[in-house]
């Protein structure tokens, strides 16, 4: 039987699941993660649920349903969120999962100890066993518990957490207020904070006893804090840790302090002795063929995520923003290639991820699948959620599209294979005061949010432009800086202002395996648009 296509973002378009740890156990591949709700106004809102698909068909993803709730958690009272989570299979068979509690906007997340839940199968019911202790059975704080890990190595339980701030390399640390600025951050006093030898920030490891609670050994750090003047230096760890084994190394994967990427470093111990990778994935293509962050080709914003071998490939997962935030992110994918020489090449952001190649070029295609979309200037996120307009995923009710695209914008999906002449036709309305989304929750803009300014120069992925009076229209490209190969015109009616119409090019698309870019003219109206569905016929 023909497998189905899978797009990225691979799960149902209604469902956001975030910080993905891929797993397979058996024939399956779990991937557990945070949860957060459609156009939410922070991190994590909802209850963890665990999504699978069968090893050897991996566009057949199904909900595995609710698996744990935050309120089993005893600091629910206090903190109602559930953060990044990762599963492991203890060496009594059973399976664990370890998180951390937070609040709104991750508030609090820093002062907590690292919670672990029990189930008989991967993806059943959880039950809460505890917290992570030490020998004498009191909390295990060392360090700061965030973004837990787990690991089974041939029987010894690994355990890795963390995060990381600057403030200790800064010049003049401890008179600069940075120690009372990290004393309220994690919960701990002053003295603990210069307790530490090397700095309380960064990514540690340690092994747990069988009973998957007790640290076995003194936590410690994997990489050190102090990366000025070391190969770590552009792409310091932040959070976000995950650790894989590759034949005999093993691969720390990790969210960078740039915020937008996957990094790995590799080393042939699992807790020193890490050397700086590379890039995996950038959900903006930051980096990749030397792409700068000043050209983004998405919002850009919290990333975390981890590869995986799936019947003999390996893969990352990671994640998207979508509804100009960082607390709406859904799950995506991509091949990637691991080298002789141990090292994993900077693979591009895709709409096609686990389809195993292009996408067919026929039938309706959902236009949230964009991989790219960008007016030029596109903010970055980190704690965000912005009212300023610029081109985003969205959604009224179950109508799931691209709004807010402006004249200017560029919308681009690869890849698509057309085996024939193919007529495209775009399902599309101009944006106005009756469907406009209009966020109503609460805006956040964190210090490291950054939002670009118009400046008043010509459109970046503008290469030629009609005269001001004409009509709206699509020009459509197969490379970002390519010739206009078909063009779709958007009539401006009143019925086009309130309903979905569809809009067909003036020509069939040419042969052959292509990406496709749409650049926005707004023409004389200087409408927005926006746009649900793309079309082949």
């Amino acid at each position: 039987m023909k497998k189905r296509q899978v797009f990225n973002p691979f799960l149902p378009l209604h469902e956001y699941i975030p910080d993905g740890e891929p797993h397979v156990f058996g024939d399956r591949v779990y991937l557990f993660g945070s949860h957060d709700r459609e156009g939410g106004y922070t991190f994590c809102m909802d209850d963890y649920t665990v999504w699978s698909a069968p090893v050897d068909d991996l566009s057949d993803w199904r909900c595995e349903g609710v698996t744990y709730r935050a309120d089993q958690d005893p600091m629910y009272e206090t903190y109602k969120y559930m953060y990044a989570p990762d599963v492991v299979r203890g060496n009594d068979g059973r399976y664990y999962l370890y998180y951390c509690m937070a609040g709104d906007y991750g508030i609090g997340g820093y002062r907590n100890p690292i919670s672990v839940a029990v189930c008989d199968t991967p993806a059943g019911k959880y039950e809460y066993l505890g917290h992570v202790k030490n020998k004498d059975g009191s909390l295990m704080m060392r360090y700061v518990c965030f973004d837990p890990a787990v690991m089974n190595d041939d029987g010894v339980i690994r355990l890795y957490y963390g995060t990381q701030y600057g403030f200790e390399e800064e010049e003049g640390f401890l008179e600069s207020g940075n120690v009372e600025t990290e004393m309220d951050m994690f919960g701990r006093t002053r003295e603990e904070i210069l307790s530490y030898p090397d700095s309380i920030n960064g990514p540690i490891g340690c092994t747990l006893e069988d009973d998957m609670l007790t640290v076995k050994d003194e936590p410690h750090h994997i990489i050190p804090y102090r990366v000025k003047g070391t190969d770590f230096e552009a792409h310091p760890f932040f959070e976000g840790s995950s650790m894989r084994k590759v034949g005999d190394r093993y691969y720390f994967i990790y969210s960078s302090w740039q915020n937008h990427e996957l990094c790995y470093a590799v080393s042939d111990k699992p807790d020193a002795d890490f050397r700086f990778g590379g890039t995996v994935v950038s959900n903006g293509d930051v980096g990749y063929e030397g792409r700068a962050h000043a050209d983004s080709l998405n919002m850009t914003g919290t990333t975390h995520g981890s590869i995986i071998e799936i019947a003999g490939e390996w893969y990352v997962f990671y994640h998207r923003l979508t509804h100009k935030s960082d607390y709406s992110r859904q799950a995506c994918a991509e091949k990637i290639n691991i080298l002789p020489d141990g090292s994993i090449p900077q693979v591009t952001i895709t709409s096609y991820g686990l389809n195993g190649g292009p996408l067919g070029g026929q039938g309706v295609y959902p236009a949230v699948i964009a991989c790219n979309i960008s007016n030029g200037r596109m903010p970055h996120g980190c704690n965000c959620i912005y009212n300023a307009e610029f081109p985003n995923v969205t959604n009224l009710g179950d109508d799931r599209f691209i709004g807010e695209i402006e004249d200017g914008t560029l919308i681009g999906y690869k890849f698509f294979d057309f085996k024939k002449p193919t007529a495209l036709s775009v399902t599309a309305r101009f944006e106005d005061e009756v469907n406009k989304v209009r966020y109503e929750g609460p805006i956040r803009v964190d210090e490291r949010g950054v939002m670009p300014e118009a400046n008043g120069e010509e459109k970046r992925f503008y290469k030629n432009a009609d005269p001001a009076d004409s009509p709206a229209y699509l020009e459509v490209r197969n490379s970002i800086d390519g010739e206009e190969i078909v063009r779709i015109i958007i009539d401006d009616t009143p019925a086009a202002s309130y309903a979905w119409e569809a809009f067909t090019a003036d020509k069939p698309l040419p042969v052959g395996e292509q990406a496709l870019y749409l650049v926005y003219h707004g023409g004389a109206s200087g409408k927005k648009l926006q746009l649900k569905d793309i079309v082949f016929i």
